[in-house]
């Protein structure tokens, strides 16, 4: 048996409970979890604000996750008993039943648990130098941002680039945004945020786009999702610039179209990220380029990590190695 939170339903919350640990199948490692990164994906699914991607009731939440492969599925030979590893999300566009029916946490029993399954198709080795808690957090925090900017934004040295939400993915952007030569803004409710944001890169941040009316974006990434922040970026970028939706706060923004068509705007879903994708980022982190801001809490504290998520308390990414519980 093992020690997991388990959500069947809005009413009954996270819950804490022994449950039988997973065994591996036919394209599968049995992995025993040293990391598990807090999402906000999980704060909406628990609330029941979102639950479209989660099949399975009752599930294992917690999709960020790093550790030590234990057991071979049968017909494994990829990987090898001690490997450290990662799941990568493997999120094509637009979003399939087979991106999250074979992602654990969102399609099957997740990384909020002592142990985990993993399909080897998405599963990563985790460099030398990357620690299991900066692998677990680069395969959606960072590289979802790492999406957003790079493949979806096109940002380069000559952008200048505006980052809503200056949370976990908010912060990796801005570092990411930086990384490839950009002027980036930061843009938050929460002044706590900003320190965070300027070591991140970030040339200044304030609290809405209209604080820099003069200022034309070439990017305008938007991981609130809020409504009102989308419709911000609409009159925020320059022609033909791009907005690049990730965050879901709200679901339903209203937009002036003849700012939208005036601008000859872009507005762009973003989600997720591919398997090949996270390995860049891994390797980004490995050679130093990144380093996201991460803090440990205690595995038992996780519901209590998931409501300082969701009430904006915390800076960086939030994680828990259940190994210790």
């Amino acid at each position: 048996m093992m020690k997991a939170f388990q959500f069947s339903n809005v009413s009954k919350g996270l819950e804490f409970k022994d449950v039988r640990i997973p065994s591996p199948g036919n394209g599968q490692v049995l992995v025993q979890v040293k990391a598990t990164g807090l999402c906000h994906t999980d704060c909406n699914v628990i609330s029941g604000k979102d639950d479209m991607l989660f099949w399975q009731r009752p599930i294992i939440l917690g999709h960020e996750i790093a550790g030590t492969i234990v057991t071979l599925g049968p017909d494994v030979t990829e990987f090898s008993i001690g490997e450290r590893v990662v799941s990568g999300l493997g999120v094509d566009h637009p979003l399939t039943f087979q991106d999250v029916t074979t992602s654990p946490g969102i399609g099957y029993d997740g990384g909020y648990a002592e142990y985990a399954v993993f399909n080897v198709p998405k599963t990563l080795r985790i460099p030398d130098s990357v620690t299991f808690a900066q692998a677990a957090v680069a395969t959606d925090a960072i590289a979802t941002a790492y999406h957003a900017v790079v493949v979806e934004g096109r940002v380069s040295s000559s952008s200048t680039v505006a980052i809503i939400g200056l949370g976990g993915l908010g912060l990796s952007a801005v570092s990411l945004a930086r990384l490839m030569g950009a002027k980036v803004y930061g843009f938050d409710i929460d002044p706590k945020k900003y320190v965070s944001a300027l070591q991140s890169g970030a040339l200044t941040c304030a609290k809405s786009l209209d604080k820099f009316s003069g200022i034309r974006f070439d990017v305008v990434v938007d991981f609130a999702g809020a409504g009102v922040t989308t419709a911000a970026a609409v009159k925020a970028v320059k022609s033909g610039g791009r907005i690049i939706l990730v965050g879901l706060a709200a679901k339903e923004a209203t937009l002036s179209t003849y700012d939208f068509v005036a601008q000859g705007a872009h507005l762009i879903g973003s989600a997720g990220s591919s398997v090949e994708e996270v390995r860049e980022v891994l390797e980004l982190i490995a050679a130093g380029k990144i380093d996201p801001l991460i803090e440990e809490i205690p595995f038992a504290d996780i519901p209590k990590g998931l409501d300082r998520l969701s009430n904006g308390g915390a800076l960086g990414r939030l994680y828990a190695d259940p190994s210790k519980a």
